[in-house]
């Protein structure tokens, strides 16, 4: 009798000791909104992916509490995105990934801390910003250039006689236009500047022929008329100019444009990413996040975890050839 009293006590100390480590584990795996969640972007406060991050943070905190900014910049975003790499795959810090930090620098540094395809976890893809070729006002109307195909066109007939700025070597207008060349099968000579800034002042005074260009920076100078939109990057036509053609429209497959989105670190617990994914997925569709994105010249672009998985992985795919070709590198 004794013995039985004793295994049916044993028996029930068991189970609540079961209980007690599920109900332990369950708490792992999901947020608690008295925790601050650390956000981290791996660039400076003021530019479009700070302005995001800050605008998500403030429309997710009725389900996930507040969200706190870190600006980890330096490195072309790596010093940020190593951080995030190297945080506890709690859920309470996530960071930004972007064209740079997951498609570009491991192909453009000789080292890079992290590593871009296991040391992340997807959330969503943020926004896509169009990138847009640029052309001089006068330089176009000189050369009786007035679309992409009498651009191409004479590029064909004039080898190394056009030439483009960027914001330096594999920066993302030097390794557009790179791939634009290769694509198109035509040659330009390449003159990288020292920044963005410094570029598009060379188009406007004419010291450049053309830029790939962000589509939010170009477009007042598209406005007045200093420079004309000969075709965007992006797979289709632009919202924001619907009458410029995309260059995939005579270049097949061609697509380049800016991203950014959310990644938390490898072996982060899936229900959490998929907390975080459906609190920032809802925020991305608001109509209030949409106007805002809108002054960007943005497309929000929520997607599920492993779709953003994908997407990173195949530009991270695209982006080899493309940096190996335009021969920029940093040591």
């Amino acid at each position: 009798m004794l013995i039985h009293i004793f295994k049916k006590k044993l028996h029930i100390l068991l189970g609540s000791l079961l209980s007690v480590c599920f109900c332990i584990s369950l708490q792992a795996q999901t947020l608690s909104t008295s925790k601050p969640i650390r956000l981290i972007v791996p660039y400076a406060p003021g530019g479009p992916i700070d302005f995001t991050a800050r605008l998500l943070a403030d429309r997710v905190k009725d389900t996930l509490g507040t969200v706190v900014i870190e600006n980890r910049p330096g490195a072309g975003g790596n010093i940020g995105a190593d951080a995030i790499a190297k945080a506890t795959p709690d859920g309470y810090t996530i960071g930004i990934s972007a064209t740079a930090t997951h498609a570009v620098n491991p192909w453009l540094y000789k080292k890079i801390p992290y590593d871009a395809s296991n040391d992340f976890s997807p959330i969503t893809q943020i926004l896509r910003v169009p990138n847009v070729l640029v052309m001089n006002a006068e330089t176009a109307k000189r050369l009786n250039i007035h679309s992409l195909k009498e651009f191409v066109a004479y590029a064909k007939a004039n080898p190394a006689k056009l030439n483009y700025g960027s914001g330096g070597n594999g920066s993302a207008g030097h390794l557009a236009g790179e791939l634009f060349k290769s694509k198109a099968g035509i040659f330009a000579v390449h003159i990288p500047y020292n920044g963005g800034n410094p570029a598009q002042m060379a188009l406007l005074s004419g010291q450049v022929d053309f830029n790939f260009d962000n589509l939010a920076t170009a477009s007042p100078n598209i406005k007045s008329g200093k420079l004309i939109a000969l075709a965007v990057t992006t797979p289709q036509r632009s919202a924001v100019l619907p009458d410029v053609p995309a260059v995939s429209e005579i270049l097949k497959d061609f697509s380049v444009d800016t991203w950014w989105g959310l990644v938390a670190p490898a072996n982060t617990p899936t229900a959490i990413i998929e907390k975080l994914n459906q609190a920032f997925v809802l925020a991305l569709q608001s109509a209030e996040s949409k106007i805002k994105f809108a002054t960007l010249m943005a497309e929000p672009v929520p997607s599920s975890p492993q779709e953003f998985g994908n997407f990173m992985k195949s530009e991270l795919a695209k982006y080899e050839s493309v940096v190996k070709a335009s021969g920029a590198r940093v040591d």
